[in-house]
């Protein structure tokens, strides 16, 4: 049986600790930044930790990362 291929585009949103959690950006920082505060902006720049309920549709998106 071959190797599972990695879904690229999954690959570049998503990041996996080395604990196994899958981590990802959050929405909301690309344009209208003007109305929102800076202790928004910087929540909103930082990584956070996917939903459990998505971890099977990743696992074979990211097959080689877990």
């Amino acid at each position: 049986m071959p190797k599972m291929k990695t879904n690229r585009s999954a690959a570049k949103r998503f990041k996996v600790t080395a604990t196994g959690k899958i981590m990802h950006k959050t929405s909301g920082k690309r344009h209208l930044l003007r109305k929102k505060s800076s202790k928004t902006k910087r929540t909103l720049s930082k990584y956070k930790e996917l939903f459990k309920g998505y971890y099977p549709h990743l696992e074979k998106a990211l097959a080689d990362k877990l």
